[in-house]
C-alpha cells in the first residue's frame, strides 16, 4: 500500500530524534567516565532514568555545602584539571583538599588514591572511633588516645564523647561545662594527658 510522503518524513524525524538522544547519552556517560565534562554536566542530564550522583567541575570551582570531591582528572577542563563533586555520605573516599562536611571525620588515608594525589575516607562521627591526624573533632568529642603509626603512618587519634572523669590528650578541645585538672606526661601515647571533669 502506498503511504503519503509526510508519513516517511515523520518516521525519519523520529528515527533521527532517537539517534540524537542515544548519541547524547553516550557522550554524557563518556564525559563522566573520562572526567572531561565541565561544571554543570549533571544538570544537563535528561530527566528520568539514569543520572549521575554528582558533577564534574573545573579547578577552582566552589564545592556546594554538604558535598565533597571524590575524583580528579588532570586533563579535564582543557588541561586545567577537573574535580568530581558529589553529596557526602557515610563511608566515602574523598580527594586531598576536599572539604570535610560537619558531622564527619576522616578515618583512613590512601597515598595513591584519587589519581595519585591522595584520598581520605569519610565516616560519620561516633563515640569510640580512631581518626586520622588532621581530622576535625566534632562538638562534644575529645581525643583520648594517640597512635603514631595509625592512618598509614600519619598518626591517629581516638575520639570519644566527653564525660566526667576521663583522661584527654594534650591539645584536645575541652567542651563547655568541663575543665582539666591533673596532667600526666606519659598519657595519650606519650603526648600527655589531662584529667577532665565537669566544671
Amino acid at each position: 500500500m502506498d503511504r503519503p510522503l509526510t508519513y516517511f518524513r515523520a518516521k525519519s524525524a523520529a528515527a533521527r530524534g532517537r539517534i540524537a538522544a542515544a548519541v547524547g547519552a553516550i557522550a554524557l556517560i563518556a564525559a563522566a567516565l573520562t572526567g572531561t565534562a565541565a561544571a554543570g554536566t549533571a544538570a544537563a542530564a535528561p530527566s528520568g532514568g539514569w543520572r549521575l550522583s554528582g558533577k564534574w567541575a573545573c579547578s577552582g570551582a566552589p564545592v556546594p555545602d554538604g558535598w565533597v570531591i571524590t575524583g580528579y582528572d588532570r586533563t579535564g577542563c582543557k588541561g586545567a584539571g577537573s574535580w568530581y563533586q558529589q553529596p557526602v555520605k557515610d563511608g566515602i573516599w574523598t580527594c586531598s583538599g576536599s572539604p570535610v562536611v560537619s558531622g564527619y571525620v576522616i578515618t583512613k588515608y590512601d597515598r595513591g588514591g584519587c589519581t595519585g594525589i591522595g584520598a581520605w575516607y569519610h565516616e560519620s562521627a561516633r563515640d569510640g572511633r580512631w581518626t586520622c591526624a588532621g581530622s576535625p573533632i566534632p562538638p562534644g568529642y575529645v581525643t583520648t588516645n594517640y597512635m603514631r603509626t595509625g592512618c598509614t603512618g600519619i598518626g591517629a587519634w581516638y575520639h570519644e564523647l566527653v564525660r566526667n572523669g576521663m583522661w584527654t590528650c594534650s591539645g584536645s578541645p575541652i567542651p563547655p561545662g568541663y575543665r582539666s585538672t591533673t596532667y600526666m606526661g606519659t598519657g595519650c601515647g606519650g603526648v600527655g594527658a589531662w584529667y577532665t571533669v565537669r566544671a
